[in-house]
C-alpha cells in the first residue's frame, strides 16, 4: 500500500502453515505480497451481496483480519443476493447481518480472523479508524462517506478508502489511496515504480461536469443525481421507487443547468431503472464487482499492479 503498504512489520515471516495454505497465490504474487496482505486489517461497513462477494474472496486469499460492521436485523429480502445467509429464520432470526455472515466467512479460511464491530459507520471516530489498514464502505449515504473519506485522509497512518453499490445490473466502485506508490510490470522489461496522486471523494464529485471527459459514463451522472435527491430528501441509500421518479427529474434538469450538461447524457430510461432495483442487487454483478474489488484492495496491499484511479462501473 502507497505510504508503507498495509499491516504491519514486513519483516516477520509467514508460517509453515501459511505458505502451504497459500502456496499457488505465493506462485502469483509473490511472498512479499502475502507477507503484506496477512498484515492487513481490513473494515466493511455494510453487509449486502456485494461486500459479501469480496469478504470471501479477502478471506480466501489470507487477509490479517476482517471486520463487518452492519447492525440491520436479516429479513427475507437480504437472502436474494447475500449467499451466505442460509434460508433457514431458525439460523438468522433474530440476529445481524454482520453475526450471521461472520460465522460463515470463518468457515473459509480459519487462519484469518473475522469478527463483528458493532456501531454506526456514520459515528465512528479516527481512534477506531486507526485499527485499520482499509475500509470498505456500501449502501452508505453520500453524508457518511465523505465523513469516513476525510477520516481516513486525517490519520497519521495511511488508510484506504473504498465505497461500493450495486443496483439491479448496474455497480459503482469509487478508491481513493491517497498518495499511493505500486510496481507496474512492464512488457518484456523489469518492473517500473509508479507514483499516483488521488483525490479525496468530496474532490472527485465537485468536478464541475462540462469538464469531464465526454467518455464520462452516463451511469456517473445518475449516481450523482440519486445521491443528491437521497440526501435531500433524507432518505437512506435505495429508500426510493417509481414514485419519485418526477421529483428525481426535476432535480436532474437544475443539476445539468447548473453544469451546463445536456439532460439527454442522463437517460430518463436510466434512473427509473435505478429508482425501481431500490436496495435490490443483481447476484451476478454482485459477484463482478465483489471480485473487482477484491483484487484492486489485494493490489493496494501488496502495491503490484495497476489501481483504478477513482471511480469504475
Amino acid at each position: 500500500m502507497g505510504g508503507g503498504g498495509g499491516g504491519g512489520a514486513e519483516e516477520e515471516e509467514l508460517t509453515a502453515q501459511e505458505t502451504a495454505l497459500y502456496d499457488r497465490q505465493i506462485r502469483v504474487w509473490g511472498v512479499d505480497a502475502q507477507k503484506r496482505l496477512s498484515k492487513a486489517h481490513v473494515l466493511v461497513c455494510g453487509v449486502n451481496g456485494t461486500t459479501i462477494e469480496f469478504c470471501k474472496n479477502i478471506v480466501l486469499a489470507g487477509v490479517g483480519s476482517l471486520s463487518l460492521m452492519d447492525d440491520h436485523i436479516v429479513t427475507e429480502d437480504d437472502l436474494n443476493s447475500n449467499f451466505l445467509i442460509p434460508h433457514d429464520e431458525s439460523v438468522y432470526g433474530g440476529k445481524s447481518r454482520a453475526e450471521v455472515c461472520c460465522e460463515s466467512l470463518k468457515d473459509f479460511n480459519p487462519m484469518v480472523r473475522v469478527a463483528v464491530a458493532k456501531g454506526d459507520p456514520s459515528l465512528i471516530d479516527g481512534t477506531f479508524i486507526d485499527r485499520f489498514d482499509i475500509i470498505v464502505l456500501s449502501r452508505a449515504s453520500l453524508k457518511t462517506k465523505l465523513f469516513i473519506n476525510d477520516n481516513c485522509r486525517k490519520r497519521s497512518k495511511h488508510i484506504a478508502f473504498y465505497s461500493v453499490d450495486c443496483k439491479d445490473s448496474c455497480g459503482e466502485i469509487f478508491v481513493d489511496l491517497q498518495n499511493h506508490s505500486y510496481l507496474q510490470k512492464k512488457p518484456g522489461g523489469e518492473p517500473e515504480q509508479q507514483e499516483l496522486k488521488y483525490p479525496s471523494l468530496q474532490e472527485a464529485i465537485s468536478v464541475p461536469w462540462k469538464d469531464l471527459s465526454k467518455k464520462t459514463t452516463k451511469l456517473y451522472y445518475a449516481m450523482r443525481v440519486l445521491e443528491s435527491y437521497e440526501s435531500s430528501e433524507g432518505r437512506d441509500p435505495g429508500e426510493t421507487s417509481l414514485s419519485d421518479l418526477p421529483a428525481v427529474l426535476a432535480l436532474r434538469k437544475d443539476m445539468c443547468d447548473r453544469m451546463s450538461l445536456d439532460e439527454s447524457r442522463i437517460p430518463t430510461s436510466l434512473l427509473e431503472r435505478l429508482l425501481a432495483a431500490g436496495k435490490k442487487e443483481h447476484p451476478p454483478v454482485c459477484a463482478i464487482l465483489g471480485g473487482i474489488l477484491g483484487q484492486e484492495v489485494i493490489k493496494s496491499i501488496s502495491c503490484k499492479g495497476d489501481p483504478i484511479k477513482n471511480f469504475f462501473y
